[in-house]
């Protein structure tokens, strides 16, 4: 080299050396931190989703937690449920056993009596104590409020789910395009032969046979019916010289048969017997099907689910306004219910919505049959009435209403929260296994990275080195 002002050599080796040392440096950060993006420079399209990849891990992972939560909730709610069935189910025997009335003293009675007060009480202690992080679960904390449900078309509305979205209110039309029916027979004369008649009457309850004299008008036969309706299932009717046997409820669940045994033979329905079977109610909800049973009507959709009964004001001549063939009313849901965020963003997709009733005795039950606290001590339902068929609709009513919402929500802890947690468990892994794939360091890798750094340094300096010793030769130029 003759020059000696600029160093070119050494120049190149000096770069050379800061680019090695460079990526020495980078892989020894990168080993001892395990990360292989420390900053954005080394990866910025790596670094941006790797973050986004972050925040969907914590809210994979809050959704997890607040899964577990929702399930210790609804598992608290459903400990409670699990007493009221038990005390529901005792209520079902002291009733059964006071129905056997000449086999008790009035002392046992009431004793009966003091035992189901007892019951009621203690339901309404669960009902108002069962909580969670002192939030009350069973006292209607968590119900549905509901607006404009007229009384004259529903005689009980149950919201099981709603997606309400912004607080406001969501409505429900329902529809109904034909109306539940009874099933009826119909007997046209003018009364019995001198012989009489005996008759096989049966419903849905059961059969019985009544034997009437050639005397007998068709009113008497209505009236002896009627007396046992409650054993068959079906009603009757007279007007002038029509007998019309009708099911006591409505549904083709629901059927009469009547058909003459001995003595006269009665023509009905244009023979001597005659069947027939009530029809359920056609019904929409906001312009989709629902499923009816009679006047029981169910409707599930991914945002509303409802059950309700209509009521039989307006049918059969009734002057009352129901909601029959034709007609459609609208209610609205304003609000309530218990709301779970399942999902990883909070939107109306990642929440899970169930109402839970009350479950005291004067909810348990429904407007129809009566509700449970008339069972009590003075109620219209006591052990002191006459007839405990009451009593025992009650009964009935509420042993289901409870099982259902113990179904309702051991379906939602197994399906909507179980099967949400395994969903989410899955994606937490898969995101996480991209954001290592990003973000890792791949030591196999790095460590080779580190040993080819560290050679390149030291022979770049040696070489620095030689480049800067080479311009000492134009001094023996000099010599």
């Amino acid at each position: 080299m003759s020059r000696i002002n600029t160093n070119v050599t050494s120049l190149i080796a000096q770069r050379v050396l800061k680019k090695n040392n460079d990526q020495l440096n980078s892989s020894l950060e990168r080993l001892s931190t395990g990360v292989r993006i420390n900053s954005g420079k080394d990866n910025p399209a790596g670094l941006i989703a790797s973050e986004i990849l972050r925040g969907e891990k914590a809210g994979i992972s809050t959704a997890i937690e607040n899964a577990g939560r929702a399930s210790n909730i609804l598992g608290t709610a459903e400990g409670g449920l699990t007493e009221v069935s038990s005390l529901v189910t005792e209520l079902q025997g002291l009733v059964n056993q006071t129905a056997n009335s000449s086999g008790l003293s009035a002392e046992e009675r009431q004793a009966n009596q003091l035992q189901v007060d007892s019951i009621l009480g203690t339901i309404n202690r669960i009902s108002d104590n069962t909580s969670f992080a002192g939030a009350k679960l069973l006292n209607g904390n968590y119900d549905y409020s509901t607006s404009g449900a007229a009384t004259s078309a529903f005689g009980s509305i149950q919201v099981n789910s709603a997606q309400i979205p912004g607080g406001a209110t969501q409505s429900v039309t329902v529809s109904v395009s034909n109306s539940a029916t009874q099933g009826k027979v119909t007997f046209t004369g003018s009364g019995l032969t001198a012989s009489g008649t005996t008759l096989e009457v049966a419903g849905a309850n059961g059969t019985q046979q009544l034997s009437f004299a050639g005397s007998a008008s068709i009113t008497d036969i209505a009236t002896a019916i009627n007396a046992i309706s409650s054993v068959t299932g079906v009603t009757a009717s007279a007007g002038g010289t029509t007998l019309t046997f009708a099911a006591s409820e409505y549904g083709s669940s629901n059927f009469v048969s009547v058909r003459s045994v001995a003595g006269q033979a009665l023509t009905i329905n244009g023979g001597t017997n005659g069947k027939a079977s009530g029809t359920d109610a056609a019904v929409t909800i906001n312009g989709a099907a629902a499923t009816v049973s009679g006047l029981d009507v169910t409707y599930r959709s991914s945002s509303l689910d409802v059950e309700f009964q209509l009521t039989s004001n307006g049918y059969n001549g009734a002057t009352t306004a129901g909601l029959n063939n034709g007609n459609s009313k609208t209610f609205g849901i304003t609000g309530g219910g218990a709301k779970f965020s399942l999902g990883s963003k909070v939107n109306e997709n990642g929440k899970a919505n169930i109402g839970i009733k009350s479950v005291s005795s004067s909810s348990l039950g429904n407007g129809v049959v009566g509700f449970l606290s008339s069972i009590g001590s003075g109620g219209a339902n006591s052990l002191s009435s006459v007839d405990l068929s009451g009593a025992q609709k009650i009964i009935d009513a509420a042993a289901k209403q409870v099982s259902s919402l113990r179904g309702r929500l051991g379906a939602f802890q197994r399906f909507t929260i179980g099967s949400t947690v395994n969903s989410l468990g899955v994606a937490f892994e898969n995101a996480s296994a991209a954001e290592s794939a990003i973000r890792d360091t791949d030591f196999a890798s790095e460590t080779a990275s580190l040993t080819r750094s560290q050679i390149l340094s030291q022979s770049a300096t040696q070489i620095l080195a030689q480049a800067n010793s080479a311009p000492q030769a134009a001094l023996s130029l000099l010599r």
